[in-house]
């Protein structure tokens, strides 16, 4: 995928300031990704600055798409480089990624990229679990929008 950038201001705040080296960062990311139960082997997260670059063996093109959203909606971070390898037998299309703006929801989202604010559940469902509620997402969040269902 390459570099993909985030709002360096928005996300969770995981780290501690800036007294915390590059190192510390990057195992805070690491520990982050593994909580959320994400499915990746070897996992690396090396942070220079405002850049995390991530390696590893994804099990799926969604793991992969979450691991980077997990490190890129991190406060702190502007820029993910994506060195993740996907090592599934059978492809997934990519998702689309899709900067939140003030005033968007879920069903507006929904709208926009599908025609129907109803299909909300599927944009959730694709950004768990970083999302635990579908009425809480905040302008510069990143989210995953899966491709429309034939």
């Amino acid at each position: 995928m390459g570099i993909l950038d985030f709002v360096l201001g928005a996300g969770e705040k995981l780290f501690g300031g800036t007294k915390e080296s590059d190192q510390e960062r990057s195992a805070k990311l690491e520990n982050r990704v593994r909580k959320l139960g994400l499915e990746v082997e070897a996992l690396k997260i090396d942070v220079k600055g405002d850049t995390a670059t991530v390696k590893g063996k994804a099990a799926s093109q969604s793991a992969r798409e979450k691991i980077l959203l997990a490190v890129g909606n991190t406060n702190g971070i502007a820029k993910v480089d994506d060195r993740l390898e996907v090592v599934e037998k059978k492809k997934e299309p990519e998702a689309q990624f899709y900067t939140v703006v003030k005033g968007d929801t879920l069903s507006k989202i929904a709208k926009t990229h599908y025609g129907d604010a109803m299909k909300y559940p599927v944009i959730f469902e694709a950004n768990k679990p970083m999302l635990t509620d579908p009425d809480k997402i905040y302008p510069g969040q990143v989210l995953r929008i899966p491709p429309k269902a034939s």
